[in-house]
């Protein structure tokens, strides 16, 4: 975190467990309408959005594209995944066992980003002790 504001990758962090927070909602509407006919499937997209707000500027150490995110660029969109794509006759296009894989690995995730988190806290304490 050299030269960058103290802020900016906790505010990052902050953005993806709000994202990861959004898709394990969207997860658990799909799991809930499993057998409902004509429902599609719902995620989130934050991941592609972050990568592309990061940019491929290799002159640049991460602190710098860090600091250069527009905080307003990174929202995660809602979106219907696989519009006409159905697993039954019924128009229905969740699968229920990969949503339940698709929950775990949210789960681990957004405890991952809670963890960053809590560390960015304590090196802000450590460091105003």
């Amino acid at each position: 975190m050299i030269n960058t504001n103290v802020f900016d990758y906790i505010n990052v962090l902050d953005k993806a467990a709000d994202a990861s927070w959004m898709r394990n909602e969207a997860i658990a509407n799909n799991i809930a309408n499993a057998t409902t006919p004509g429902y599609k499937r719902q995620d989130v997209a934050f991941e592609a959005e972050l990568k592309k707000a990061l940019g491929n500027d290799n002159c640049k150490s991460m602190d710098e594209k860090v600091a250069d995110l527009k905080k307003t660029s990174l929202n995660p969109v809602p979106y219907v995944d696989n519009a006409g794509f159905s697993y039954r006759l019924d128009g229905n296009s969740v699968d229920i066992e990969n949503e339940n894989v698709m929950l775990a690995e949210n789960q681990l995730k957004y405890q991952g980003l809670m963890n960053s988190i809590t560390a960015e806290f304590k090196n802000l304490q450590s460091v105003m002790k």
